[in-house]
C-alpha cells in the first residue's frame, strides 16, 4: 500500500502488522486468505485492488496473526476464524474506534468477517466476500487436508510444504491469466498451528448467517474445490441482502477489484452513516499499538431495515 502509515498491535501472543492509507470515510478494512499476506497478495497479482484504492477511502490492510509480518503463537485455537475475528475487532477498536466500516475478505478473510459481523453487526456497513471457502457440510474434506498438511510440516518442515505447493497444478483460471500462486507467507515455527486452526474453523451457524442484514457482495470463481461456487450459492440463499457474481473467465477475475469498488462506493450506495450505534459492545483485550466482469448475477433485497 503506497503512501501508507505502518503500525503494530500487540494482542496476547501475537503482534499484528498493519498499514493505513488515509482518506475519506467510511474506512475499508481488507483481509487476506490463509497462507497469504499483504505482500504475497500483491505479488500474486490476480486480485487487482487499484479500483478500490481509487475510491480515495481510508483503508486498513493487515497481516493476520502468524502470516506475513505478523507474529503468532503455537496453539491451533489461535487461528480459528472465531479467534481471528477477535483480532479484527480489536484492531478496529484501535485504528477505527467508533466507526462503522466496510470489509473486504478473501477466503479465510470471508470466515473472519462472517464471525465478526454476527458478533458485532453494528461495526459493519457493507461486506465484499471474495472466494468464500468450503464451509459447513463441505468443510470436512478440506479440514482433513489441512490436518494432513500440518503433519507434513511437523515431520518434514515448512520447506517441504512450500515445495509441494510449487509443484501442485495451477488452477485453470490462474493458469489462463498467466498468474502463479506465491509460496505461503507463514513462519515455519507456527505453520502447523495455522493449518490445524484452519481445520477447526468454520462459518457461523446458518441461522446466525441468515440474520445478517448488511448488503453483501459474493464473488466466487469457478474450478477451485477449495473455494466452491456452492458455498457462495448457499450463503446467497441465507443472506437476505446479498448479490452473487460468479467469475468464470480471466476477464471476470481481472474485474473483481472494480466490482468491489462499485459495491463499496458510498455515493452509489447512498449510506452516509459512519458512526457505531446499537447495543453496548463486548469488552475485549484492547491490545497495545505502536505507529510505524462476471458470468451471472442475481440480487435479493431484504424487506427489513437495519
Amino acid at each position: 500500500m503506497t503512501n501508507a502509515q505502518s503500525g503494530t498491535l500487540h494482542i496476547d501472543e501475537a503482534t499484528l502488522s498493519y498499514d493505513i492509507r488515509e482518506g475519506t470515510s467510511p474506512t475499508i478494512v481488507m483481509l487476506h486468505g490463509v497462507g497469504s499476506s499483504r505482500a504475497s497478495e500483491e505479488a500474486a497479482g490476480y486480485l487487482d485492488w487499484s479500483p478500490v484504492s481509487a475510491l480515495g477511502r481510508r483503508t486498513v490492510r493487515y497481516d493476520a496473526r502468524g502470516h506475513g509480518r505478523s507474529t503468532g503463537g503455537t496453539q491451533p485455537g489461535d487461528y480459528t476464524w472465531s479467534h481471528l475475528a477477535d483480532d479484527l475487532l480489536t484492531l478496529l477498536d484501535n485504528v477505527a474506534p467508533g466507526e462503522v466500516v466496510d470489509g473486504i475478505g478473501v477466503s479465510m478473510g470471508v470466515g473472519t468477517l462472517l464471525r465478526a459481523v454476527t458478533r458485532e453487526p453494528e461495526r459493519f456497513r457493507r461486506l465484499a466476500l471474495v472466494l468464500p471457502p468450503t464451509a459447513w457440510e463441505t468443510r470436512t474434506v478440506q479440514a482433513n487436508a489441512y490436518r494432513q498438511t500440518a503433519d507434513l510440516v511437523d515431520t518434514h518442515g515448512a520447506d517441504a510444504l512450500r515445495a509441494r505447493v510449487a509443484a501442485a497444478p495451477t488452477l485453470p483460471l490462474i493458469a489462463a491469466g498467466g498468474w502463479t500462486f506465491p509460496p505461503p507467507d507463514v513462519d515455519g515455527s507456527v505453520f502447523a498451528a495455522v493449518l490445524r486452526g484452519a481445520a477447526l474453523a468454520d462459518f457461523p451457524d446458518p441461522d446466525a448467517v441468515s440474520r445478517i442484514q448488511q448488503p453483501i457482495l459474493l464473488l466466487p470463481w469457478t474450478g477451485d474445490p477449495g473455494h466452491p461456487v456452492s458455498t457462495s450459492e448457499q450463503l446467497h440463499r441465507l443472506l437476505p441482502n446479498s448479490t452473487i457474481e460468479v467469475n468464470s473467465t480471466v476477464e471476470d477475475v481481472q474485474a473483481i477489484g472494480a466490482q468491489v469498488a462499485k459495491f463499496l462506493d458510498p455515493t452509489a450506495a447512498n449510506e452516509p452513516e459512519t458512526q457505531v450505534s446499537g447495543p453496548a459492545r463486548v469488552s475485549r483485550n484492547p491490545g497495545a499499538s505502536s505507529t510505524e466482469g462476471c458470468s451471472r448475477e442475481t440480487t435479493r433485497e431484504s424487506e427489513d431495515q437495519y
